[in-house]
């Protein structure tokens, strides 16, 4: 009987450290602290209208998110969360028309919820700086979370000599990569996939646009596979207690790619 109960707690208490469950938690808890508030200004004569309402209750479950330590980009769905409902509700939208935007927000974010890893774009400047740092020879690298491919197909086209792979686990940006790799002619590969299952020792040079919530992991996977000589790239998030190698900043102002050597 313990073992099923331990087992059991175990799934639990994953299921409590998935953001999304959480933001969905605390959006409820926040119920009760607007529910409060509306109650004090309805009785100090003020007229609680529906947007004053989904307006309080955003305040509340953005504090709420920001309290309970959830990332930054939380705080603004969480305020528009219910707004969003109100607006839904009040244009009487067709229910096949949520269908058709839970698919598509499906498919470009897939697994974020337990990822922590969303949807972030780079940029050519990216590109350009991460193109000066392959090796001068013969090479492989992977671009882990590619997106819609734009620096693996970039570096494609620039270095014929490097192996250019790109790794991605949600399925519509993966299909996007593939057909653009397709309808240029590309000799850039997208592998569909979780690149925690992928052995980093293959490459020379290994490029990531994650979030700060996996960047220890990322290290400890990188230090284990890297092979002597190879570069670990992150742009804008950096890793916690190991200062980088290099810090390139590519445009004024911007976000720093910063690399390790091993």
């Amino acid at each position: 009987m313990r073992r099923p109960r331990l087992a059991h707690l175990a799934r639990l208490s994953w299921l409590w450290r998935a953001p999304a469950v959480r933001a969905l938690l605390l959006q409820t808890l926040a119920l009760l602290p607007t529910f409060l508030l509306l109650t004090l200004l309805a009785r100090g004569g003020h007229l609680v209208t529906p947007l004053l309402a989904a307006l309080a209750q955003g305040v509340c479950a953005a504090a709420l998110s920001w309290r309970a330590g959830l990332a930054a980009w939380w705080r603004p769905i969480q305020l528009l969360f219910p707004l969003a409902l109100l607006g839904a509700s009040a244009w009487h939208l067709p229910p096949l028309l949520f269908l058709l935007v839970f698919l598509f927000l499906l498919g470009l974010y897939w697994s974020t919820f337990r990822t922590q890893v969303p949807y972030y774009p780079s940029n050519p400047a990216v590109w350009q700086a991460v193109q000066t740092l392959l090796p001068a020879g013969p090479a492989r690298m992977v671009d882990i979370g590619s997106g819609l491919g734009g620096l693996v197909l970039h570096l494609a086209r620039q270095r014929a000599d490097v192996d250019c792979v790109g790794i991605e686990l949600a399925p519509l940006p993966w299909l996007a990569s593939r057909l653009r790799a397709a309808l240029a002619g590309s000799r850039a590969r997208f592998v569909r996939g979780d690149y925690e299952e992928l052995d980093f020792a293959q490459f020379d040079l290994v490029f990531a646009y994650l979030s700060p919530a996996v960047m220890s992991r990322l290290w400890t996977k990188a230090a284990a596979e890297m092979r002597p000589g190879t570069l670990l790239l992150s742009y804008e998030f950096a890793i916690v207690g190991r200062p980088p190698d290099k810090t390139i900043h590519t445009t004024a102002g911007g976000a720093a790619l910063f690399g390790w050597y091993f």
